[in-house]
């Protein structure tokens, strides 16, 4: 699978970690390599997770349904992306959330347990990878006061333009990709889909932004920022 290399190279998970060590050290933590089709669930809100993911190609997303059987997509997760980190950390490790294949993927499932004791093997990378992990877990959580920021928002326009600067930080270029299409942005800012439909028109039309389809363009980037002021 050293197709799959570049990618692992910028997994925080395997930071400082030269490549033609990968072999090695996939072996070492009985990792496995496996497809999933768009639509599959890689696990529901209730499992026991006990593998750390990696998305190799392809995409997945977070979901979280509410009590009355609402769904709220939390993140969408791309290569080289790691998920369930947070859940294998926790005491009962029970998940909260159900993940599901969003674009055909290939995922790689590491055993939590291989992460944090050394094999034996006289391995050199475990203690790298524990640190890794450490920083995993503190990025996570700041990503995850960014979702909680942008739900605390109140406003349409605010919420869409905190998305869009947010997905536009990301990239280089002036004109960028979201993974999402406009239903599962709206479950993901938690909002109308015709409203921000509606919403997005309007800021077309006065010069923030410009889209078509799932590629966007911010055209007044201050002004797009005075937004959430």
């Amino acid at each position: 699978m050293e197709k799959y290399h570049p990618v692992l190279k910028q997994c925080v998970l395997f930071r400082g970690i030269e490549e033609n060590n990968y072999g090695h050290l996939l072996k070492c933590m009985n990792a496995q390599y496996k497809h999933y089709k768009e639509g599959e669930y890689i696990f529901f809100a209730g499992d026991v997770i006990n593998t750390v993911g990696i998305v190799l190609s392809g995409s997945l997303q977070i979901i979280k349904e509410s009590l009355a059987g609402n769904k709220l997509i939390v993140a969408v997760i791309r290569p080289s992306d790691l998920f369930a980190e947070g859940i294998v950390c926790t005491a009962k490790r029970i998940s909260p959330v159900t993940v599901q294949v969003k674009d055909d993927a290939q995922v790689l499932l590491i055993p939590y347990e291989r992460i944090l004791r050394s094999c034996g093997n006289g391995c050199n990378f475990h203690i790298g990878l524990i640190q890794n992990m450490m920083v995993v877990l503190g990025e996570k959580n700041i990503g995850l006061n960014r979702k909680i920021e942008l739900l605390t928002l109140k406003g349409m326009r605010e919420k869409i333009a905190s998305y869009l600067l947010s997905e536009a930080n990301e990239t280089e270029g002036k004109i960028f990709q979201i993974m999402l299409n406009r239903t599962e942005m709206s479950n993901y800012l938690n909002v109308s889909r015709t409203s921000m439909c509606r919403e997005l028109t309007r800021m077309k039309d006065e010069g923030l932004i410009d889209f078509y389809g799932r590629s966007f363009k911010i055209l007044d980037r201050e002004r797009l920022a005075k937004c959430l002021e």
